[in-house]
């Protein structure tokens, strides 16, 4: 099956590409061995066509009339979304969130492997909790060099954002996963993305407060 490289397709796809994994994966476990578009559509309430669509961008995976091999549309999913090797991956910022973010054991089932948190405060640095050590911030620049880091989630205050982001970049930290709510300023190579949780809460607030005689619609 030949894979299309570099084919231009809309960013939700990758989103989706990841919750096709995971249920393909609980499938997996299940000892389910073929699934339709049809019932994976209604597993993660998406439409088949939908489905269907996303994965064409990638290949031909699956045969009219008898659906998807479960192993081997995991296998090629994970070769796609990059999951078929270890990334090692830092996290900026030590605060709560920030160790949360460390200490979370799916990132590692993922792939993602944490070296290490990086922090300024003299009481966090030192700390080694769940095998992940604080270290300051100051030893930042060689650790990413020895360790071979290609990935960064930061998780420090807006105003310290864009000065973290810098520092990554000149020590060649490609991918970042920004939770600071600050649009952060880079070159297009650099793979940044952002989560603000907070408009997704005001999102959600929208969406509850919504009601009738409001003037502004929702178009699905």
């Amino acid at each position: 099956m030949a894979r299309r490289e570099k084919y231009k397709f809309p960013k939700p796809t990758i989103e989706r590409l990841s919750y096709y994994f995971r249920a393909l994966e609980d499938l997996s476990k299940r000892g389910i061995d073929t699934v339709s578009s049809d019932a994976l559509g209604t597993k993660l309430n998406i439409k088949s066509s939908q489905i269907r669509r996303d994965l064409s961008y990638f290949g031909d995976f699956g045969k009219r009339g008898m659906g998807y091999d479960v192993k081997f549309l995991l296998k090629e999913l994970r070769y796609i979304l990059g999951l078929d090797r270890e990334w090692p991956t830092i996290v900026i910022g030590a605060g709560n969130f920030g160790t949360a973010m460390a200490h979370y054991s799916g990132f590692k089932k993922r792939g993602f492997d944490v070296k290490a948190m990086f922090d300024i405060d003299k009481d966090k640095v030192g700390s080694k909790e769940n095998k992940v050590p604080t270290l300051h911030m100051n030893d930042l620049d060689k650790f990413i060099k020895e360790n071979k880091i290609e990935i960064a989630m930061i998780c420090v205050p807006e105003t310290a954002a864009q000065e973290v982001t810098d520092q990554l970049i000149k020590n060649g930290v490609n991918g970042i996963l920004n939770f600071a709510p600050i649009a952060l300023k880079h070159d297009k190579e650099i793979r940044c993305l952002s989560v603000d949780l907070t408009t997704k809460l005001e999102a959600i607030a929208y969406y509850m407060s919504y009601s009738k005689d409001k003037l502004w619609k929702i178009f699905s």
